[in-house]
């Protein structure tokens, strides 16, 4: 119920931080949230790249979210910002909607951390916190282990210095990476990411605590600078000595204007489909779907013959040299004229966009850097789509809001282990939820809590969310002023930083845990692992498989559950029968139901005791051993009365041992206690086997019963007065 549990602490949880707060405790604090700072800058910008945005806008998304979810949270510790999974399920969501990096592109995923943090504010302010437990562990460790993959091989074509044309398959995609790689390979920026590799690797070796991530930035955005690492150069397309590149040129261009004539009129006929609707023009309606269709199909074929002479144009490799009148000429490489004066290296076009502006054509001889970073702090705005993008990014905005709170309140939990502060899930929702909502005002895309940042926090003694706090201070302050300096990164290197994150989310053992704890667990792990690489880059399907197998699990389980048969081993203690290899009496048989006797498994109990009934052909007696089944709703009432009556009009005796407080009350509610007779209930099965064996056996002759021991067990402790 909404409102249940509500204190001050719920609005205002960070008023507990000051109690006892000291100057010493403000000093480390101020040092964890630096510290964090100078991780946190270079990794957003790295997992914006990840998430198919411009490299600022990591910088947008780490800059209220981490104060926000530390004011509102439970955590004093967790460090929430951009991270890797969030970041690769941001990318997943948008690509069927939009070009990456496009301020359509931009708009949603803007929208979609809004949309995270509201499910998440909801959830955490209804108490709700609970819904997570759908993910079950083996879900999520086969869904990250994947997105390890799926992470690190999306950064070969940065590392490769390579454009690859993506296909609808990731594996497709890093195949056509290695292709373009094999084709040309553009070596300096394949070096400048092996020495950002080789820095960060030596830092975390060596446990120096000046953060390696950073000093990997540092060093090469100063290497790049000095060594004009970003060579580039723009120039008209009639320098280029090759007509068949130009005429390429004109068409790439001829089929983008198509491809956005196609676009104005697929929106135009959207607007006509939702006029028609609301005149109830079913024809008309009809009509034009088949007409955007068409035009959908045209325009997929035109975007495809695009593709293909980008990919040409990628391929194109050049050669530029002056004349003897001083003139620059580009030539494919390989037919330089002898007259001409080479420079820079191999040349390739540059195409940033839809377009290519034919009289400053862009080309490049070096390596990819950020470039241009807007200074100054975002522009504050609320997120605006229309209810049909909303609907669309409804399923992945839930996956993200769940998979980032169980990430987040994961971390904060086990830093909770080691500090001894409370942590309250629901709280962790709230501070999560509104970090996303107010990280979406300021232009920033879904975030979670960052393993890494949390741990460096803690390492460096942050005493309370402040840390946070000041961790947001220190990227204001970088937006404001340090922007420039950031021009000449490397983008290899934030290719590397994000596959040094992704190293660290790969976990096999913990395949081998899961299979040993349930080979069912060890199955759905694997099984959410493989489906994940394979429907990459469509992620959902993957968690969509797991989550759909967990519940399978648990329906059938839950619908039949164990039911082992009892006797009694040497210790004088009962025991399963086929696990320790016991025999069992013919005249009784002892029944253990493990689960809650419900709906959906009533049926099994009965069908068991009917299979029991004919396999023991002189069973006078069943005792059920009901400790294990912790709750019965009618469909469980009705189905062990029914039993009831079924074994005694067999005449066979019933009798339960060890029944639950709430069974009993249910029992009694329902007048089966009564049927089955108040003296046919037994605290414990020895209890039970010691009443019942003289009248089981009375008559009859068993040799070597191995309940005899119970009876005379009891017949010493009564001749002793016991």
């Amino acid at each position: 119920m909404i409102g249940e549990g509500w204190k001050i602490s719920t609005f205002l949880p960070f008023l507990a931080w000051f109690s006892g707060y000291k100057t010493r405790h403000l000093k480390r604090d101020v040092f964890s949230g630096l510290t964090v700072a100078l991780v946190l800058i270079p990794q957003s910008m790295a997992y914006a790249r990840l998430a198919g945005l411009p490299s600022y806008y990591g910088l947008y998304a780490a800059f209220l979210p981490p104060a926000v979810a530390a004011l509102f949270g439970s955590s004093r510790q967790l460090a929430t910002g951009p991270v890797a999974v969030a970041s690769l399920l941001t990318a997943s969501a948008l690509e069927p909607l939009a070009v990456a990096g496009s301020e359509a592109y931009i708009a949603y995923a803007v929208l979609l951390a809004l949309m995270a943090g509201v499910f998440q504010f909801a959830l955490g302010m209804f108490r709700l916190g609970l819904v997570v437990n759908f993910i079950s562990h083996p879900v999520i460790n086969g869904f990250t282990n994947a997105a390890a993959i799926i992470i690190a091989a999306g950064q070969l074509p940065e590392l490769f210095g390579v454009v690859a044309p993506k296909a609808d398959k990731h594996y497709q995609t890093v195949l056509n990476v290695f292709s373009e790689a094999a084709y040309y390979l553009h070596w300096p920026t394949l070096l400048m990411a092996v020495f950002a590799f080789a820095i960060m690797v030596v830092f975390k070796k060596l446990s120096i605590k000046v953060p390696g991530v950073l000093v990997a930035v540092a060093v090469t955005t100063v290497l790049s600078w000095a060594t004009g690492f970003e060579r580039k150069m723009t120039v008209p397309l009639s320098s280029i000595d090759e007509h068949g590149i130009r005429s390429r040129i004109v068409h790439f261009n001829a089929a983008g204007h198509e491809i956005r004539n196609m676009a104005e009129k697929r929106a135009r006929l959207a607007d006509e489909i939702k006029d028609a609707q609301s005149r109830n023009l079913e024809l008309l309606v009809i009509d034009k779907r088949r007409e955007t269709e068409l035009l959908q199909y045209r325009m997929n074929q035109k975007q495809a013959a695009a593709d293909n002479i980008r990919r040409g144009l990628y391929r194109v490799l050049l050669e530029g040299g002056r004349n003897a009148a001083g003139e620059v000429r580009f030539f494919e490489r390989g037919t330089l004229p002898d007259d001409c004066e080479k420079f820079g290296g191999t040349w390739r076009i540059r195409i940033d966009g839809e377009f290519i502006d034919s009289s400053a054509l862009k080309l490049c001889s070096g390596g990819k850097v950020v470039g241009t970073v807007p200074d100054g702090l975002p522009p504050f705005s609320f997120p605006s789509a229309d209810g049909e993008t909303a609907l669309k990014l409804l399923p992945s905005a839930v996956i993200i809001a769940l998979l980032g709170f169980m990430e987040a309140i994961s971390i904060a939990k086990a830093m909770a282990a080691k500090t001894g502060n409370h942590i309250d899930p629901n709280q962790e929702l709230i501070g999560q939820g509104l970090a996303n909502i107010a990280g979406s005002l300021g232009r920033g895309y879904p975030v979670a809590g960052s393993f890494s940042r949390s741990a460096v926090n803690l390492q460096n003694g942050a005493v309370s969310g402040m840390s946070s706090v000041f961790t947001t201070l220190a990227v204001a302050v970088a937006l404001l002023f340090f922007t420039p300096l950031l021009y000449h990164l490397p983008r290899a290197v934030l290719g590397a930083i994000i596959m040094m994150a992704a190293a660290g989310l790969l976990n096999i053992r913990s395949f081998i845990h899961a299979w040993r704890a349930q080979w069912f667990d060890g199955a759905i792990s694997v099984t959410t692992f493989a489906c994940t690489l394979w429907f990459a880059p469509h992620l959902d399907h993957g968690i969509m498989v797991g989550v759909g197998l967990s519940l399978g699990v648990f329906l059938y389980r839950s619908m039949r559950p164990k039911v082992v048969d009892l006797s009694l081993g040497r210790d004088m203690a009962v025991h399963d029968v086929l696990s320790y290899g016991l025999r069992e009496c013919r005249f009784i048989d002892a029944v253990r139901f493990d689960g809650p006797l419900f709906f959906a498994n009533a049926s099994y109990l009965e069908d068991q005791i009917r299979h029991r009934r004919k396999e023991k052909k002189d069973l006078k007696h069943i005792i059920i051993a009901a400790e294990g089944i912790n709750d019965m709703d009618a469909s469980g009432e009705e189905a062990l009365a029914l039993t009831v009556e079924r074994l005694r009009s067999a005449r066979i005796q019933i009798a339960l041992s060890g029944v639950n407080e709430e069974v009993m009350r249910v029992m009694r509610r329902t007048h089966l206690l009564a049927r089955i007779g108040e003296d046919h209930i037994y605290s414990t099965m020895t209890e039970a086997i010691r009443d019942i064996y003289e009248r089981a056996h009375r008559g009859e002759k068993e040799s070597k019963c191995p309940l005899s021991a119970v009876r005379l067990w009891n017949t010493k402790r009564i001749k002793k007065g016991i």
